[in-house]
């Protein structure tokens, strides 16, 4: 068996503009050049290529997949919201939600991109990879039931795992999200239910303001099966490395999940627009290499990746290949070429140890 790459060039083509970054264009607020969001096929196209150069990409099992089914979406999204999304794209597009437009075909693109994520799933629970990767594009962890946004159009993750209920391929999935975001829409499809664990690490009161709190851990039934860790601005390589060790692989191993899924963001590195960490391509690296060896001790190895943010042109490619090679357990490398300066300018320690003791906090408090 082999590590699984799923891509579709139809996703680079989804589309959406009259913005300058985050900002609406209008008023004194000029285009910029591309005239679209920081959620751009680029990040996305430019991993794929260069994993073309270094010679990865033919050390994976690489693979398309068809659109997701009315029947999938359903079981997360009402029908009145695909309906206002197929409706709206058949009409050229437009704006659903918060900071998510979309051109007349964004509604079966979103289906491609959520299919890609489905079909990675499919193929590790059936034992036919080791292990995958999606490279879903638009994103989908900011996505509600009824309201996208922050890019996001459908749950592909959510979707996935409801598809992989359905066929009776697993009972118990454990959700890692490390996007620099908080992984709003997982969670509150999840939050008061118990055959899933969420956890997502993120970027304190980044995006969406008012969600991601530590305290919230779920309701009902799904109590204890969410949890947010909030890491200040600043935050490197060591204190991401800290809290999957003290406070995510111990979860995880407390759930016991039949497959892992992370939610595979890159805007936690150094030199993303929307974020203000201090991870670099190593950070990836190593986060992937640890949890690749909780997946072996608690559930056969069975690893599925989809890619969520990350808005560098320039740097993401080269987190996500480190990743995905480190999937592949391939000693194919694109070597950093920011290493050296970003190791420069990681914290100080007096700052890594108050980010340590924040863990330690949140560790007692579990």
């Amino acid at each position: 068996m082999a590590t699984g790459f799923f891509w579709d060039e139809r996703c680079f083509w989804h589309s959406g503009g009259n913005y300058a970054q985050m900002l609406h264009v209008g008023g004194l607020v000029q285009p910029t050049a591309s005239a679209t969001l920081p959620e751009n096929p680029e990040t996305k196209r430019r991993l794929k290529n260069l994993m073309d150069v270094t010679g990865l990409l033919a050390a994976l099992d690489v693979r398309s997949a068809p659109m997701v089914t009315d029947e999938d979406m359903l079981r997360v999204h009402p029908e009145s919201y695909l309906t206002r999304f197929r409706d709206m794209a058949a009409a050229g597009g437009g704006e659903l939600g918060l900071r998510t437009p979309f051109g007349p075909d964004g509604y079966d693109i979103a289906r491609v991109s959520a299919g890609l994520a489905k079909a990675a799933l499919f193929a590790v629970l059936e034992g036919e990879m080791d292990n995958a990767y999606a490279l879903s594009r638009p994103p989908g962890h900011h996505c509600l039931p009824d309201m996208p946004n922050g890019f996001c159009l459908l749950a592909n993750i959510p979707i996935a795992i409801e598809a992989a209920f359905e066929s009776g391929l697993a009972d118990r999935v454990a959700v890692l999200d490390w996007d620099v975001h908080h992984g709003n829409g997982t969670e509150a499809i999840y939050y008061d239910r118990q055959d899933v664990l969420t956890i997502s690490v993120h970027q304190e009161r980044n995006y969406p303001l008012d969600t991601g709190d530590f305290a919230d851990r779920g309701s009902g039934r799904g109590s204890g099966y969410n949890l947010n860790i909030p890491l200040p601005p600043g935050a490197g390589h060591k204190t991401y490395i800290e809290t999957v060790e003290r406070l995510v692989i111990p979860a995880l191993a407390d759930y016991g999940p039949d497959v892992i899924i992370v939610a595979s963001g890159y805007d936690a590195a150094a030199m993303d627009p929307l974020g203000r960490m201090l991870a670099s391509v190593e950070t990836f690296r190593v986060m992937t290499t640890m949890i690749k060896e909780a997946a072996t001790q608690l559930c056969d190895g069975k690893l599925v990746m989809v890619h969520e943010g990350g808005y560098s042109e320039a740097y993401v490619p080269f987190c996500g290949h480190a990743v995905i090679a480190e999937l592949a357990g391939s000693r194919i490398s694109a070597p950093d070429p920011l290493a050296e300066i970003l190791a420069q300018r990681q914290p100080s320690e007096r700052f890594d140890h108050y980010c340590s003791v924040l863990i330690a906090e949140m560790e007692a408090a579990l």
